[in-house]
C-alpha cells in the first residue's frame, strides 16, 4: 500500500466512524440508514449527512 493509499483509507475509515458516531446525535438517522437498499442509496444518504464516502481508497481519483 502506497503511503497515498494509506493516507485514503484512513481518510475513508474516519468518515465512517464519524458518520457511526452520529446515529447517537441523531438517532432518527439509524431509521434512515436501515432504510437504504443500495450501497448508493448510503452514498448518497451519507453525502447529505455531509460525509463523504463514496470513493473507495484504493481508486484513481
Amino acid at each position: 500500500m502506497s503511503k497515498e493509499d494509506l493516507r485514503r483509507f484512513i481518510e475513508k475509515v474516519d468518515q465512517l466512524n464519524k458518520m457511526i458516531d452520529s446515529l447517537d446525535q441523531f438517532p432518527f438517522r439509524r431509521e434512515q440508514l436501515s432504510s437504504c437498499n443500495t450501497h448508493e442509496q448510503v452514498i448518497e444518504l451519507a453525502r447529505t449527512w455531509g460525509f463523504q464516502i463514496s470513493r473507495r481508497w484504493g481508486d484513481p481519483l
